[in-house]
């Protein structure tokens, strides 16, 4: 047959798909489509065992660790194998298909981080979410990118006048400022719609924190560039460890991720198991989420601010731990950074009402790793109230202490965690009349005695000086507590030290028919604010040094507590001290009211230095500063030349008032030189108007016989008055 003949049979025939019978085929050589591998997770970690072990550690997942997280599938459970000197091993690797991704969430969450054996922790992870390392292409491109050096975090603290600086935000404007005593501010930095809600400072002024309705940002460096930002959608409180290391954030709307395979959802740190959740705990060095949990039970109502009781996690002094309460019930202690639970139980204590971390490390003086807890319950049936101290990760009882006719507790740590203050709210045994005192456990002595302090009226203010022995309280009787005009008394105590005695806490003074209710101390104690919070009707500000005249005080004398001013700052909402101790900040903020809103700056005796008054003003908040790196031998040195230093300083300061009063004088200057080049610009252009129409030069005297009047005006700006001693 030729080949022509060929093509032309070909070109005839045509075959139509719809005539064609596959369907045998279709049904022998199916394959079911890829469900994805949602139900599928991936544990890392887990120890290497022989072949004919295989079965065994299956049965022991299945019994010991995914009984209480759900149902594997059948042959579910895949461990891959490889030879190994003549042997088949597993290489610490297990698949385990659930049988719905609700079990494979739990999984990841009950496991991932969880040291499950002696020395195995498990690294749990769904496998859809290795599915971008599996894409990972195997030739490595390599990509020169310009090194850019980093700007340092604390640069503020490099400053010449050692000035702290603070946040004004007011409208829609954020203002970080340089304090400049009386003098306008110094602005470092102004921009509009930093924040859509509020600003904050990091524990350690390292970061400046704004919320958006998006998320978290940080702000810092000289520049006051974005260090990092953090996803959660409509957050409204954050909380940060004492070192800065994790951030914790809260929105009362939980998270809700897009439909699977939306581009959106590649691109948030959220997965599966962090959906429908409102707290998350993040890693601020890698932005990574540690935890995600659910809304406390005792909230019924998240959309009530009120009952949100913030922080909702306590941190220890450490950074190591965090703990959150269950009123009632127990307490949830966490460890960093696998945030899995402290022997993977939450520690269970009947009736417990509150609990505090100890502010630093090693109180006990015994293992570094072990950080003091206290705690308190209530009175039930025949049980006595009871304080205790635990220590943690071991969760050994240290000391516990009995209480009765007991209303309430309230636990006051001093800064160097060398006391604990215990205020005890009590009743008489009829419940009509209460009254209050103080039961201080002195943590650094042996078997953590306890002194009871009695008191005759109800404690409504209590506060530690810092780094110190000593304390104020204020009290009032509580027959007139229901009165609308309450007379508080501010009282000072401290710890009297004696050689042949047991030492005590000593009452040392008090101030009575005041009318405050909140103590506020300087960082670095000595000097306290008295103020009126909270009334609709007064606003009291007194100012007390704890140690005034130093040369008068009497050799046994604990303290000479001397008021040194007084004042009112109407519409007062917040109180804060800068962080040196020198200077004290009374705002008022449209939050709370549209009176008279602005702030004032105090020094710490009380004198007024700088009044702003600013409409729609929101927040004033210093900037904190780190521990200072000086060693104790260091600061001796420099207390002991302190009478140097202060000559220094003086110099200084009559510098910068003689620099300010040359600068203003040149300022005048400048404006006389521009108007007499102004007028003399002005006249000269006249004269040509005139001449160019023919018109004389209007003058009252001929220019020869013209009178020039310079008027000299002489203005005291300083004054400064020495007296010389014969």
């Amino acid at each position: 047959m030729s080949e022509s003949l060929v093509e032309e049979i070909k070109s005839q025939i045509v075959v139509r798909d719809d005539e064609i019978n596959v369907s045998d085929l279709e049904a022998k050589l199916n394959v079911a489509k890829p469900v994805g591998y949602d139900t599928v997770v991936v544990i890392q970690g887990v120890p290497v065992v022989e072949e004919t072990k295989v079965q065994d550690f299956y049965r022991f997942l299945a019994t010991r660790l995914f009984a209480k997280i759900g149902k594997v599938k059948e042959n579910g459970l895949y461990m891959p194998l490889e030879d190994k000197g003549g042997k088949k091993m597993s290489i610490g690797i297990v698949f385990a298909d659930f049988e719905n991704s609700e079990f494979a969430d739990l999984c990841v969450q009950e496991l991932d981080g969880k040291q499950v054996l002696k020395s195995h922790v498990f690294v749990v992870r769904k496998l859809n979410q290795l599915e971008k390392a599996l894409n990972t292409p195997e030739e490595f491109t390599y990509e020169e990118r310009e090194f850019k050096e980093r700007e340092h975090l604390r640069s503020w603290l490099a400053d010449y006048y050692g000035r702290d600086q603070f946040i004004s935000y007011y409208g829609n404007q954020v203002s970080v400022n340089w304090n400049r005593k009386s003098d306008v501010p110094e602005q470092a930095v102004n921009r509009e719609n930093w924040t859509e809600t509020y600003v904050q400072w990091s524990p350690l002024g390292t970061y400046l924190v704004s919320l958006h309705l998006r998320g978290i940002q940080l702000w810092g460096g000289e520049s006051w560039n974005m260090c990092a930002r953090f996803l959660h959608p409509y957050v409204k409180f954050i909380d940060f460890s004492p070192n800065e290391k994790y951030l914790v954030s809260w929105s009362f709307e939980p998270v809700r991720l897009p439909p699977i395979g939306h581009p959106a959802r590649e691109t948030m740190p959220f997965t599966d198991e962090d959906e429908g959740k409102h707290c998350f705990v993040w890693d601020i060095a890698s932005g990574r989420i540690l935890r995600s949990f659910k809304i406390p039970q005792q909230v019924d109502n998240v959309k009530d601010a009120k009952k949100v009781v913030w922080p909702l996690f306590k941190w220890s002094a450490d950074d190591r731990f965090l703990a959150r309460i269950n009123v009632g019930q127990s307490i949830s202690i966490y460890e960093t950074p696998s945030l899995s639970l402290v022997d993977k139980k939450a520690l269970k204590i009947d009736g417990v009402q509150n609990f505090e971390w100890c502010p630093v490390s090693n109180a006990l003086g015994g293992d570094d790793k072990e950080q003091l807890l206290a705690y308190w319950t209530p009175e039930v049936l025949n049980q006595p109230a009871r304080v205790a101290l635990i220590s943690v990760p071991s969760k050994q009882t240290i000391r516990t202490k009995n209480l009765f006719n007991v209303s309430d507790c309230k636990l006051y740590w001093q800064s160097n965690g060398d006391f604990l203050s215990v205020k005890v709210d009590r009743h008489t045994k009829t419940k009509k009349s209460t009254f209050s005192n103080l039961e201080i456990f002195r943590i650094r002595e042996k078997n953590i005695p306890v002194e009871v302090v009695d008191l005759k009226d109800v404690v409504l203010n209590f506060a530690w000086e810092p780094k110190s022995d000593r304390f104020a309280i204020i009290s009032a009787n509580d027959q007139i507590l229901s009165s609308t005009n309450v007379k508080t008394t501010l009282s000072f105590y401290g710890f009297e030290h004696k050689k042949n005695t047991t030492s005590t806490f000593r009452h040392i003074t008090s101030f009575d028919k005041k009318s405050l209710n909140s103590i506020f101390f300087a960082p670095n104690g000595r000097f306290l604010v008295a103020a009126t919070l909270g009334s609709a009707t007064q606003y009291d500000l007194e100012f007390y040094d704890m140690d005034f005249d130093t040369d008068k005080k009497e050799p046994d004398a604990l303290a000479n507590v001397q008021q040194t001013g007084s004042t009112e700052h109407f519409g007062m909402t917040e109180l804060e001290w800068d962080p040196s101790g020198r200077y004290v900040t009374t705002s008022s903020t449209v939050w709370r009211h549209k009176l008279e809103n602005g702030y004032r700056i105090s020094d710490f005796r009380g004198t007024l230095l700088r009044e702003e008054m600013i409409p729609d003003f929101k927040q004033f908040i210093w900037r904190p500063r780190p521990p200072t790196l000086l060693s104790k031998e260091d600061m001796k040195n420099i207390r002991r030349k302190l009478k140097d230093y202060n000559r220094l300083f003086d110099e200084e300061d009559i510098a910068e008032t003689s620099s300010a009063n040359r600068e203003l004088a040149a300022r005048r200057r400048n404006l006389i030189s521009e108007w007499q080049r102004y007028r003399e610009e002005v006249t000269a252009r006249v004269a040509e108007e005139r001449a160019a129409v023919g018109q004389p030069l209007h003058s009252v005297l001929p220019a020869d016989e013209e009178e020039v009047i310079q008027e000299t005006i002489e203005e005291v700006i300083s004054e400064q008055i020495e007296t010389i001693e014969d």
